[in-house]
């Protein structure tokens, strides 16, 4: 009994290996030969793409979007919802830092008091630049240092 369930163990162990090695070696291909024509049959150039050179199906990576950036769109589109509100909300639920949450509370009382003074579009136009402006400040050093909440 103890040698039957070794050999199928040994077996078993041996085909997931052979299976792992197959998988890895498989991704180790030139780029863009997934289907076993080269990058200079598909462009019909004669030569290799030189290296370095992207495949015509790879695809860019994502953009980083700057930590001010998204500071101020978050911040600008919760300040939008809280204009006409009476309340801010909760920054946790918002997805805002205390730190984003405490621009949000300025650029909100400010563009309140332009809303009465000049209209809803010079509020909006106020909540664009104020958090544009200090999200910007917030970020000048890169991230603030006061934990993940700040």
């Amino acid at each position: 009994m103890g040698t039957a369930g070794a050999g199928w163990t040994r077996a078993a162990l041996g085909t997931g290996l052979t299976l792992l090695t197959g998988v890895l070696l498989t991704g180790c291909g030139e780029s863009g030969a997934k289907d076993g024509t080269t990058t200079a049959s598909r462009t019909g150039s004669g030569t290799p793409a030189p290296s370095g050179t992207p495949s015509p199906s790879s695809s860019p990576s994502p953009e980083v979007t700057p930590p001010e950036d998204l500071c101020a769109q978050l911040v600008s589109y919760w300040s939008r919802e809280a204009l006409d509100q009476d309340s801010y909300g909760d920054y946790q639920s918002m997805g805002l830092s205390n730190g984003q949450y405490e621009i949000l509370v300025k650029v909100v009382d400010a563009a309140r008091a332009e809303e009465k003074r000049k209209g809803e579009e010079a509020a909006e136009l106020l909540i664009d630049r104020r958090t544009r402006e200090l999200c910007a400040e917030r970020y000048r050093d890169g991230a603030p240092s006061g934990g993940p909440w700040q």
